[in-house]
């Protein structure tokens, strides 16, 4: 079958779905990956073809224009998707004027430059299957005007189907028509022949990547797999091949941090301090231009720009991070404990799921001092029961299909719900 994914020109994003785009193409299907024109070489060099659609637009160009803004919103998640995770914002008012501001803001920015030309190209493509991440709704926008089954898939906890849930329930026991999603992909359905349904919002069905103790869900038909690693191309540096001779530590504070925004969320000179004495080998991953504000580097820290993740971690007793979602997952293969350095959009929530399974420890980035990070790290290299749970956690990952072993229940899905005629246009 054809099968073509969808997302708006984020590399990290587009991170999270190269493993699923190359298990239906080993699985022998016609697979092609769409987005803005800019971002072909992103794609290209993941070994997969790309489909440029539309015109390039760069909202974090727009967003270097008011920075403090940027940093404001940096924190914790956005309306209304922070109903999510904090039930007293579930109200009608909230979802509203958040969901009102996401579309004008976020959601029309991201989409608008796309949705045209890519449903022109799957009217002419004619894919069976569209797959998209959960804020690129012109991958839904396109399978519903040319009769294809459609997908998300996450990258995050489902805050945005869990957002939805509660704004449907408020609607219905109010009695409101009001719906700024609706309203808005409604109107491109209209255009293309059709009406809404409430899978443009939210797919006919969602594919999750992370283990079930960790997520936020919503009364939508998931279809889990596990999550693979991959950060794109890298060389596994050479001191990794022996055997550390002490607890190795690693710590990882993310990319977008000094990509994105204006730097890491914590004092890491605070942190290399606190654990200067401890008889351990600090690998850390800092940006150059931060590791340049360092006054001192202990003797135990060895510092780098970048090192694959999953090289690092098996060599690993121990990891400090930031939550992040890829992160999080690939340590989490390794059955390691972890100390969830938290901030920005989902990290909150997920670092307390963590927490509350047993295989790590979650600190706020406004709380996590030097003296803090040092406790926490003794106590998981200390404590077995962290170890036990991580190793639990492991086995629940394992115990999943991985993304090839996925594709015949998708396949399975895709005859059942695409349908035989394409909408025609108005």
């Amino acid at each position: 079958m054809r099968v073509l994914f969808v997302s708006y020109p984020e590399k990290t994003i587009f991170q999270y779905l190269v493993p699923m785009v190359w298990a239906m193409r080993t699985a022998g299907h016609d697979v092609r990956f769409a987005s803005q024109p800019g971002f072909a070489d992103v794609i290209t060099q993941a070994g997969l073809t790309a489909q440029p659609v539309g015109r390039n637009h760069d909202p974090w160009r727009m967003a270097d224009m008011d920075r403090d803004a940027v940093e404001a919103e940096r924190a914790g998640l956005p309306a209304p998707y922070d109903a999510a995770d904090d039930p007293e914002k579930a109200t009608w008012e909230w979802l509203l004027k958040g969901y009102t501001q996401a579309v004008a803001m976020w959601h029309k920015m991201e989409n608008f430059p796309m949705i045209a030309d890519l449903v022109e190209f799957a009217r002419g493509w004619r894919p069976d299957l569209v797959i998209w991440e959960p804020t690129t709704f012109a991958g839904a926008i396109a399978a519903k005007a040319c009769g294809a089954a459609h997908a998300r898939l996450l990258y995050s906890l489902d805050v945005f189907g869990v957002t939805r849930g509660h704004f449907l329930r408020l609607k219905q026991e109010r009695g409101e028509s009001e719906d700024p999603l609706a309203d808005w992909l409604g109107s491109y359905a209209r255009k293309y022949g059709g009406e809404y349904t409430e899978d443009l919002a939210t797919g006919q069905f969602t594919i999750d990547q992370f283990p079930a103790s960790l997520t936020m869900r919503a009364d939508l038909h998931y279809l889990r797999t596990q999550y693979i690693p991959y950060g794109g191309p890298a060389v596994v540096p050479a001191w990794l091949r022996p055997r550390p001779e002490k607890p190795r530590v690693a710590l990882t504070m993310g990319l977008s941090a000094t990509e994105r925004y204006n730097g890491y969320t914590i004092r890491l000179q605070d942190i290399f301090d606190a654990l200067a004495d401890l008889d351990v080998e600090l690998v850390a991953t800092i940006a150059d231009k931060e590791k340049a504000k360092l006054d001192r580097v202990p003797a135990n820290a060895r510092i780098v720009p970048y090192v694959p993740l999953h090289a690092l971690a098996p060599t690993c007793s121990a990891v400090i991070h930031h939550a992040g979602l890829a992160t999080l997952a690939t340590v989490s293969r390794y059955a390691l404990p972890q100390l969830a350095l938290h901030w920005h959009f989902d990290q909150p929530a997920l670092a307390g799921n963590l927490a509350r399974q047993g295989a790590g420890i979650s600190v706020g980035c406004g709380e996590a001092t030097g003296e803090i990070v040092r406790e926490s790290v003794l106590r998981l290299l200390n404590e077995p029961l962290f170890t036990e749970r991580a190793r639990l956690l492991r086995d629940e990952i394992e115990s999943v299909p991985t993304p090839n072993q996925l594709v015949p229940r998708i396949e399975e899905l895709v005859a059942r719900l695409r349908t035989t005629q394409s909408i025609q246009e108005g």
